[in-house]
């Protein structure tokens, strides 16, 4: 077979995150990250720069994308707004309402819109394909995606609860099902996606009916700088009582909330030495962290009504045993049981972690949003692997 590749790219405000994926395989030829973007210490004035920096790392190694049987550019995009539910082909019109969803992810759809643009402009002989954090959850049961404001003006601006990492939260339930050698049809799950970002679903067969984000990736879970659920009075009585204007706020509750807020350090190594040292700050940080987790675990055990197994994903959820046996510390009665030599043991790739005997199975799954936007567009393009 003749070799094939898509090349996957991430584009945050000052960031570019690329990786060159075989979709046949499942392997990752490279793997790159682009930083400081158009900080005045960097030498990379923008994201034209970082693209041709990464071609050029690239190049380096050994691969000419040119010649290297390149298939397809996937563009990880965070918001499609109600119009794009589904892996999309990029056109100046689809462009063009990419940057018009803005105003939805004003921290996230920017840059991405303009690392499409750049990319397009780089690699103008290949397909590229955006593909959404919002897709998955698109049809989630009317309950769980609307809020209880006025329904006009919630219409009006397309106000409801989207959900987000949902190319994570998909990959992970396949595999977790492909682990337990039982089709995603006939199983509940519930997955935990704990990195920087954190996010749970409550997913019944191929569907997902909960998720914890929603209109923005702002609520839910406790982040690593973001607050998650909050009461929404906070805003208006800061605005009132503090004069803070709404981009402020905006600012704290996304940039110098979460655990980084309570704590000042977000990174769970560094927190644990924190707490070791006696930081009661960092245990508080620590805490609420996993009181929020907690919470999510047992709502959706009960929107679920049955649950068979759940998952803990992404850079805290694959590498953090004490995360994951705090949040279902004291849970056996809910029948869930952790087997601790499993939790503390290390491995690669999907892992049991429950007891044997545990009434719900407890996985550990390491995600791959890049492979699974890689497939994505390969399936677009009817180029099945």
């Amino acid at each position: 077979m003749a070799d094939s590749a898509v090349l996957v790219i991430n584009s945050g405000s000052s960031s570019l995150k690329y990786q060159l994926v075989d979709p046949d395989s499942g392997t990752a030829r490279a793997t790159g990250n682009v930083e400081s973007i158009g900080e005045p210490s960097s030498r990379v004035g923008d994201h034209e720069e970082a693209l041709r920096l990464a071609f050029e790392h690239l190049a380096e190694g050994g691969i000419d994308l040119k010649s290297c049987g390149l298939l397809a550019v996937g563009h990880r995009v965070v918001h499609g707004g109600n119009k794009f539910h589904a892996p999309t082909l990029v056109d100046d019109a689809v462009l063009a309402d990419l940057d018009g969803l803005s105003e939805l992810a004003p921290l996230h759809n920017p840059p991405a819109v303009q690392g499409i643009k750049v990319a397009r402009k780089l690699l103008p002989g290949v397909p590229h394909v955006a593909v959404f954090d919002t897709a998955f959850f698109h049809d989630l049961p009317p309950a769980a995606a609307t809020y209880a404001i006025d329904r006009d003006l919630a219409e009006r601006w397309q106000i409801r609860r989207y959900g987000f990492h949902g190319t994570s939260h998909r990959y992970v339930s396949e595999q977790a099902a492909a682990f337990l050698g039982r089709p995603r049809g006939g199983l509940k799950q519930i997955v935990l996606h704990l990195g920087n970002g954190a996010s749970a679903s409550a997913i019944a067969g191929n569907r997902p009916i909960d998720t914890s984000m929603g209109l923005t990736p702002l609520e839910g879970l406790v982040m690593g700088t973001r607050s998650g659920d909050i009461d929404p009075g906070v805003i208006g009585y800061l605005w009132r009582t503090a004069k803070m204007g709404v981009d402020e706020i905006e600012s704290m509750l996304n940039h110098r909330s979460g655990v980084w807020g309570l704590a000042g350090e977000r990174d769970f190594r560094k927190l644990r030495a924190m707490i070791e040292s006696g930081d009661s700050a960092a245990q508080l940080g620590y805490s609420v962290f996993i009181h929020r987790l907690r919470k999510y675990i047992g709502a959706y055990l009960a929107v679920l009504g049955h649950t068979d197994v759940i998952s803990f994903t992404a850079g805290i959820g694959e590498n953090d045993p004490a995360v994951r046996r705090d949040a279902v510390a004291g849970m056996e009665e809910l029948g869930i049981v952790l087997d601790q030599a499993r939790n503390l043991g290390a491995g690669k790739g999907a892992r049991q972690i429950s007891a044997d005997g545990s009434p719900i199975t407890v996985l550990v799954v390491p995600t791959d949003e890049e492979l699974a936007i890689a497939r994505d567009c390969v399936s677009l393009l009817g180029r099945g692997s």
